[in-house]
């Protein structure tokens, strides 16, 4: 059980932040293991509705559900499902950034380490007034906008690879939900608006969201120097299950040989579980092994 650093908005306007998550079952390793960009906010939408058992009075919770948070609680729970299905210790190999040095390090850190920022003011919409250099009116002008999540990830990400500039633009017609007497503006009427404008609209969004860092401080043990090593939540915990993809399928075939389960009984199972009984096997095959 945890809680949201933003929170879900329902249709009726109640915040949703306490969560439970159910856990990762090799079904969801599976899923996970086979992402691929673009892919990955999808995947991601799709093992959130299927791991978070409850999000406040919401449960089930669907994959539209899990399209409305917030791109920062969606990272949150990467880090407690990475938590509960890893453990919580990180050992990342990375090149030391100094050019004086450029060496091969290991560094170590806690996910329960990572910094959360909870967003200082909740609301399923915000309202600011841009300038009056920005929006070339003496008065200003107001800008009503919700905040960036999973479903504006899935629709960008191949957008964001191709052309960034188009992708920001497009996220802020997305957003924006009234312009001065525009609800809802045009994409034409969010496009036309200056570049001060909308510096302005992308400083504002990102006072206002919760954010859990991306960059953690590590020191190299040759040179003894500090540097940000950076931690992409979505492309580290795919990466780790990819990595043991082929591990997964080698003790589904293992206990299926020996204990004649069926594919769908063994990956139903959570990690844990899976290893507890490949221990108790192997443990009774060395028995029988050594004829005690």
């Amino acid at each position: 059980m945890g809680m949201l650093p933003g929170g879900y908005w329902d249709a009726s306007g109640r915040l949703h932040r306490e969560f439970e998550l159910a856990t990762l079952t090799g079904r969801e390793e599976e899923l996970l293991a086979q992402a691929r960009q673009p892919q990955t906010a999808t995947l991601v939408t799709e093992v959130l509705s299927r791991c978070v058992s409850r999000l406040g009075d919401v449960a089930p919770v669907t994959p539209e559900v899990a399209r409305q948070l917030l791109v920062a609680d969606r990272q949150y729970l990467l880090l407690r499902l990475r938590e509960a299905t890893f453990g919580a210790l990180v050992r990342a190999n990375l090149r030391c950034p100094w050019p004086s040095c450029g060496e091969q390090v290991s560094i170590d850190f806690s996910v329960t380490d990572v910094p959360v920022e909870e967003a200082p003011h909740r609301a399923p919409a915000h309202t600011m007034t841009v300038s009056a250099e920005a929006a070339g009116d003496p008065d200003g002008i107001e800008v009503t906008f919700r905040l960036p999540n999973g479903s504006d990830q899935e629709d960008l990400s191949a957008l964001v690879t191709a052309n960034e500039a188009e992708a920001l633009t497009r996220l802020l017609s997305r957003c924006v939900q009234r312009i001065g007497t525009h609800s809802p503006p045009t994409p034409e009427q969010v496009a036309a608006l200056s570049t001060l404008a909308r510096s302005e609209i992308e400083e504002r969004m990102h006072q206002l969201a919760p954010k859990v860092e991306q960059n953690m401080e590590a020191t190299c043990s040759e040179c003894g120097r500090g540097f940000a090593a950076p931690f992409d939540i979505h492309r580290f915990f795919l990466g780790e299950l990819r990595t043991d993809r082929d591990l997964l399928y080698q003790e589904v075939h293992y206990l299926a040989y020996h204990y004649h389960w069926s594919e769908q009984e063994i990956m139903s199972m959570p990690r844990d579980r899976r290893r507890t009984y490949i221990d108790v096997l192997a443990d009774a095959i060395e028995v029988m092994n050594s004829g005690s």
